[in-house]
């Protein structure tokens, strides 16, 4: 029993981490329809917030609560600077993200040294029969539901929601009603950032901090948010569900390795059979 509770935490943790990383990335692709190769480093930032934060006497916490913040307002910057001259043009912003990913990791490294650097994992653990569960995992599943409930409420039951799903529809109706475009598409490229710094640092005390960190992340964040499809949330969620579980177990029945494999072969399947993502089923209403 105590094997099968940790067990199951354990999973929930993979497929809530996997929620959280991705949920940026799907508001920049899935409402936007930019190919971001720079959202790893967008982590990569979160997590070096932290990790200054920590070196500078702050508590993680007060860390992981400015990296979006901090990491938003990176974004919006560069949304303004480069991204807002490439709509409509994907090939020129998959090059273009991808070259400010270079840059990014460049400059860190430059800054911050190419060491691996760690963060002190808080709250310490609690046992499970004879098992000893991280408190801080339970505290990160937290972070990953309250953080994709919160986008689904603002997304769908607010003012600033409406106008940020209107804007990427209908531009030219919105710029009739007295909004500017280019605004709303920098916030939500900004908020897109912010996640992504959000999960950058809750990871930091897991992970280690590194300039390349965000390497280990986008091949997932990608295939998740490709399996889920054009509707952010379900699709995500979804998304995040099914290769989460599939991931964990068999690296829990193998090595992680084999996990990240089958992972891959069945998001590859789940392309084959449906070529708009988990959420296409919604969308046919099935």
């Amino acid at each position: 029993m105590d094997q099968i509770a940790v067990t199951a935490i354990g999973v929930l943790f993979a497929v809530s981490t996997l929620a959280l990383l991705a949920l940026g990335l799907a508001i920049i692709f899935g409402m936007m329809g930019v190919l971001n190769l720079a959202q790893g480093e967008f982590l990569m930032l979160g997590a070096y917030t932290v990790l200054i934060a920590t070196a500078r006497g702050l508590p993680v916490w007060i860390g992981i609560l400015l990296a979006p913040f901090v990491v938003g307002m990176i974004g919006i910057v560069l949304e303004r600077a480069i991204i807002r001259f490439l709509y409509g043009r994907p090939l020129d912003t998959m090059l273009a993200t991808w070259g400010l990913s270079l840059v990014l990791v460049g400059v860190v490294t430059v800054v911050m040294g190419p060491t691996t650097e760690g963060v002190a994992t808080p709250l310490g653990s609690v046992e499970i029969g004879r098992y000893g569960v991280s408190v801080y995992r339970l505290v990160v599943i937290a972070i990953s539901v309250a953080t994709v409930l919160a986008v689904y409420v603002v997304l769908r039951h607010t003012r600033i929601g409406m106008i940020a799903r209107a804007t990427m529809q209908m531009p030219r109706l919105v710029a009739a009603s007295g909004i500017e475009p280019q605004i709303v598409y920098a916030a939500t490229f900004g908020v897109g950032a912010a996640l992504a710094g959000l999960a950058g640092a809750v990871m930091a005390p897991l992970t280690g901090v590194v300039p390349s960190m965000g390497l280990a992340f986008i091949a997932k964040i990608f295939i998740t948010v490709m399996v889920g499809g054009p509707t952010v949330l379900l699709g995500t969620a979804s998304a995040a569900g099914t290769l989460g579980v599939v991931e964990s177990a068999v690296a829990y029945a193998s090595t992680p390795i084999y996990g990240q494999v089958a992972m891959l072969l069945v998001a590859l399947v789940l392309l084959r059979l449906l070529p708009n993502g988990m959420s296409g089923l919604w969308r046919r209403g099935l």
